[in-house]
C-alpha cells in the first residue's frame, strides 16, 4: 500500500489534441461501482487506494442521529473523472481537494465527481460533510447500527462503516485511522487504536483514537454510553479495557474475562507470532449485541457471552482475530475460513492448554457429527454469500487445521502459522495462498487434503490422508455418530455471529 503525504493534489487540467488540432477535455473513466468481490459485487470501489482517513462525527443520544465530515485521502490508481466512496447517511457536501464536487447518493453508494479530472497515481483530499438517523437508514431492510441502554454502537461484519463513515468498504483496501467522537460530556466514546486525548468543551466531549497500522473499514468501530476504563502495560504492549458501569453478574464476569486479555494475548503469541498492533483490549458494553467482534485491537463483546459466568473462551478467539482477520485479511469474502476457522482453532488449543479438550478430542468429537446433518453440507473454503458466519466455517474449519496438524506435524504445523503471519502481516491474502505455504513448508501435496477439507460438502472420509490417525479410522468405523458435548470454553463460542448471520442473510436475500 502507498503511503499518502495527505497534502492536497495541485489542480492540473488534462487536455488532448483532435486530428484538427484543437483542444478538448480528456474524457477521464470513472471507478467502478465495487472492488470486485465475487460474492458483494458492490462493495468497495475500484479506481483508487486509500491511505488515510480523519473521521469527525458527534453522537446526539438524545435525537440518535450522527452528524460528520470526514476526510478520505486517496491516491488514484487510473485516471478518474469519477469515483464512488460507500455512505448510506446522508451526504451534503463533497469536496476534492478543496474544490466542490457534484454528488449523487443511492442506498451505500455516493458517486463523487470532482471539478476536474485526476491522473492516475495522483492524491486526492476528498471532504465529506453528512449526517443522519444510523437506526433509521437501512439498505435493503438492513443497519447493522445498535442502540444501547446508554448510548449507541457502530459496529457489524462484513459491513458496518457506511452508517458512520465514508470508506471504501473492503477489506481489500486497508488505512490508517484517526478518529474523533464528539459525545455529551460524562459519556465515554470508544474506538480503535491509542487514545490520543480526551477534551471537554462546553456540554460536548471528545474522544480522539488514532490507528497506526493498515486497518480495514469494516473493523472500525465506535461505542458510547457509561464505562469503566481500565489501562496498564503487558511485555511492552499498552492495554485499555471498557466495562458496562451497570452492575450485574455479567458485568462482574465481563470483566474479570477482559482484565485476562493481556494473559492471553501472550499465550497466543506464542502459538502464532508477535502481536501484531500497538495496543490491545476490549469492549463490554451492557447491550445483547448477539455477537462478538475483531474490531482490530479492541473486540467488542456482547453481554450475552457471560450470561451463565465465565467466558474466557470468546476472548481466545476474538483475540486469534487480531492475526487471523485483521492483520492478515481476507482478499475476498469467500476466503472466510482464513478468519473463523483460524480463531476457532486458538480456542481448541486454549482448550488443551486448559485440559478440558485436546484438539484431538475435538476433531474426533466433531467428526461424529452424523454424515446426512447439514454441518457437512457447507462447502467451507467457498461457502456462498451470506453463509460467512455458518457454523461449519467455524468448526469445520478448525478441524481442517487440527488434521493438517496430524498430517504435517506439530514443528511444521507451528512454522506455517508463524510464517503466515509474518509474511502476510497488514495485508490480505487467498485460501490458495495458504495452502501453496503449507505446502511448501511441509514438503507434501496437499491438494485432496485440502479439497476434502474445504471443497467437498461431505464429510472427508477418516484417512491418514486426511489427517488422521489409523487408530480413529477403525473406531469411526463403528462408533455411533452422535457428537459429544464440546468442552465449556467451546461452548461459549456457539453465539458468535448470531444476530449478524441472521441479518447478513436478510440483507442479501433482500
Amino acid at each position: 500500500m502507498k503511503r499518502c503525504s495527505w497534502r492536497r493534489a495541485a489542480a492540473i487540467s488534462t487536455v488532448v489534441l483532435t486530428p484538427m488540432g484543437v483542444a478538448t477535455a480528456a474524457v477521464a473513466p470513472s471507478g467502478s461501482a465495487g472492488i470486485g468481490d465475487p460474492y458483494y459485487p458492490n462493495y468497495g470501489n475500484g479506481g483508487y487506494d486509500v491511505d488515510h482517513y480523519s473521521i469527525n462525527v458527534e453522537y446526539d443520544r438524545t435525537k440518535n442521529t450522527v452528524k460528520g465530515k470526514t476526510w478520505v485521502f486517496a491516491t488514484t490508481k487510473q485516471s478518474l473523472g469519477r469515483f464512488n466512496l460507500d455512505l448510506a447517511l446522508r451526504a451534503k457536501l463533497v469536496t476534492v481537494n478543496g474544490r466542490p464536487a457534484k454528488f449523487t447518493q443511492s442506498e451505500h453508494e455516493l458517486v463523487v465527481t470532482p471539478s476536474r479530472a485526476l491522473k492516475k497515481g495522483e492524491s486526492m483530499a476528498v471532504e465529506v460533510t453528512y449526517g443522519g438517523n444510523p437506526s433509521t437508514t437501512k439498505v435493503k431492510g438492513f443497519t447493522p447500527w445498535v442502540t444501547t441502554p446508554d448510548g449507541a454502537a457502530a459496529l457489524g461484519e462484513p459491513e458496518s462503516a457506511a452508517w458512520w463513515y465514508p470508506s471504501n468498504d473492503h477489506p481489500r483496501d486497508k488505512a490508517t485511522y484517526d478518529i474523533a467522537i464528539t459525545v455529551p460530556k460524562g459519556v465515554e466514546a470508544l474506538s480503535n487504536g491509542t487514545l490520543q486525548s480526551n477534551k471537554v468543551s462546553g456540554p460536548w466531549q471528545t474522544w480522539r483514537w488514532q490507528v497506526s497500522q493498515p486497518m480495514a473499514p469494516y473493523l472500525a468501530f465506535f461505542v458510547t454510553g457509561q464505562f469503566t476504563i481500565t489501562k496498564g502495560t503487558s511485555q511492552g504492549i499498552p492495554w485499555l479495557n471498557a466495562v458496562t458501569t451497570v452492575k450485574s453478574p455479567q458485568q462482574r464476569y465481563a470483566a474479570a474475562d477482559l482484565a485476562r486479555t493481556p494473559e492471553i494475548v501472550a499465550w497466543e503469541a506464542k502459538q502464532f507470532g508477535p502481536y501484531p498492533f500497538e495496543t490491545m483490549g476490549g469492549v463490554a458494553p451492557n447491550a445483547p449485541l448477539g455477537f462478538a467482534l475483531e474490531n482490530q485491537t479492541r473486540p467488542v463483546y456482547s453481554n450475552v457471552f457471560w450470561a451463565d459466568g465465565p467466558s474466557e473462551g470468546v476472548i481466545v478467539h476474538e483475540q486469534a482475530h487480531q492475526w487471523f482477520g485483521d492483520s492478515v485479511s481476507v482478499h475476498n469474502w469467500k476466503d472466510i475460513w482464513l478468519n473463523e476457522g483460524f480463531a476457532t482453532y486458538a480456542t481448541w488449543l486454549w482448550s488443551e492448554k486448559q485440559g478440558e479438550g485436546s484438539r484431538q478430542d475435538l476433531l474426533e468429537s466433531y467428526y461424529l457429527t452424523p454424515p446426512d446433518e447439514d454441518f457437512w453440507s457447507t462447502t467451507i473454503g467457498d461457502p456462498g454469500a451470506g453463509n460467512e458466519f455458518d457454523a461449519a466455517v467455524y468448526d469445520r474449519g478448525a478441524m481442517t487445521l487440527a488434521a493438517l496438524r496430524n498430517r504435517v506435524g506439530e514443528a511444521k504445523m507451528s512454522k506455517i502459522l508463524k510464517t503466515w503471519t509474518r509474511q502476510k502481516a497488514d495485508g490480505n491474502a487467498r485460501i490458495a495462498d495458504f495452502i501453496a505455504l503449507a505446502e511448501r513448508i511441509s514438503g507434501q501435496q496437499l491438494d485432496s487434503f485440502f479439497t476434502a477439507w474445504l471443497y467437498t460438502p461431505q464429510r472427508p472420509a477418516a484417512t491418514k490422508a486426511n489427517g488422521f490417525p489409523a487408530t480413529f479410522a477403525k473406531r469411526a468405523s463403528t462408533a455411533r455418530t452422535q457428537r459429544v458435548a464440546m468442552p465449556a470454553s467451546r461452548a461459549q463460542l456457539d453465539a458468535d455471529h448470531k444476530q449478524m448471520i441472521a441479518q447478513e442473510r436478510q440483507r442479501v436475500v433482500g
